[in-house]
C-alpha cells in the first residue's frame, strides 16, 4: 500500500494491489471519500493495481482552492495519472466521480482504458436543487444535509437493515469540508456533458440503481444510448450507492468487464 499527495491539486490517494498488475482508478461520489470502495478493494486488488483518491475537498483533500468546476476536477484526475506515471488506465467512478470518468473518456480518450460510469449521467440535478442544497450546508453544515443525502444514497431497506454501514458513510459525510462540500455541489451544478459524451469510444460499463433517486435509471438508459461501445447494467434493490448496497454484484460485473482487457499492464 502507498500514500501520497499530488502537488497543485491538493488531492490525497492510495494505492493497493501488484505493481505490475493493470490500474484502475476509483472516484469517489460527492459527500465521500476513497473508503467508499472499500468494500471493492479486496475483490478489485486480485487482479489491478487499484488507485483511490479523494477529490478536491473531500476526506483530506486540500480544501484551499475555493471554487472549482468539472473541467478543473477532470484535469486534477490527469494531474494524479501523470504524478504516478500511469499512461493508461481504468476509471471507475461513481456519482460525482461518473462525470469524471465521462469527461475523462471524452476529453482524454488515450489516456482510459476502460471506463464504469456508476450511478451518474451527463447532466444530474438542476440548477435550484443545487442552490438549496448548497443554502443548507450554509446554514447548517454537513448536519444540515445528513438525513437528505443518506435517504438518497440508500434505499430504506438498507437503512433499516445495515444501520452499521449507513453510519459509516455518514461519519464520512459529516466530515467533509462545508466549503470543500459547496465548492464540488457548484462544479456539478454547472457541469453539462451532453454535448460531449456521444463522441466517447471508450468501451463503458455504465452502473445503475433500480431504486436511485438522486440519479434515476433515465439518466443512465440515456447515457447507454448515446455512448456506443457502452453496456447497461440495472442493479435491482439498490439506490445511489449502489456498490455499497450490493457489492458482490457490483464486483463481480466490474471485474469481468474490466478484464476483458487486463492479460497485461497498462
Amino acid at each position: 500500500m502507498i500514500r501520497g499527495a499530488v502537488a497543485d491539486t491538493g488531492i490525497a490517494y492510495r494505492v493497493d494491489g501488484p505493481a505490475d498488475a493493470p490500474v484502475v482508478v476509483c472516484i469517489n461520489s460527492l459527500g465521500t471519500d476513497h473508503r467508499m470502495w472499500d468494500l471493492q478493494l479486496p475483490a478489485f486488488a486480485e487482479r489491478f493495481r487499484v488507485v483511490r483518491y479523494d477529490s478536491c475537498g473531500h476526506g483530506v483533500a486540500d480544501t484551499r482552492r475555493g471554487s472549482v468546476t468539472l473541467d478543473v476536477l477532470g484535469r486534477d484526475l490527469v494531474l494524479l495519472l501523470d504524478h504516478l506515471a500511469i499512461q493508461r488506465a481504468h476509471l471507475c467512478g461513481s456519482s460525482l466521480g461518473g462525470m469524471l470518468t465521462l469527461w475523462a473518456a471524452a476529453q482524454h480518450p488515450t489516456r482510459v482504458n476502460r471506463a464504469v460510469v456508476a450511478n451518474s449521467g451527463a447532466k444530474i440535478g438542476t440548477t435550484e436543487g443545487w442552490d438549496a442544497r448548497i443554502a443548507a450546508v450554509r446554514r447548517g453544515g454537513m448536519p444540515g444535509v445528513r438525513e437528505l443525502t443518506l435517504g438518497k444514497f440508500f434505499s430504506e431497506h438498507f437503512r433499516s437493515h445495515h444501520a452499521g454501514a449507513v453510519q459509516r458513510i455518514a461519519d464520512i459525510l459529516e466530515c467533509v469540508d462545508p466549503e470543500g462540500y459547496i465548492a464540488a455541489c457548484q462544479a456539478l451544478r454547472d457541469a453539462d456533458l451532453r454535448a460531449i459524451v456521444s463522441s466517447i469510444r471508450t468501451p463503458t460499463l455504465i452502473v445503475a440503481g433500480e431504486l436511485d433517486i438522486a440519479t434515476p435509471p433515465q439518466l443512465q438508459e440515456q447515457l447507454h444510448a448515446a455512448i456506443p461501445a457502452s453496456q447497461l447494467l440495472v442493479i435491482a434493490e439498490a439506490a445511489h450507492l449502489s456498490n455499497i448496497e450490493q457489492p458482490d454484484v457490483f464486483n463481480d460485473r466490474v471485474r469481468g468487464f474490466l478484464s476483458a482487457t487486463a492479460a497485461k499492464k497498462e
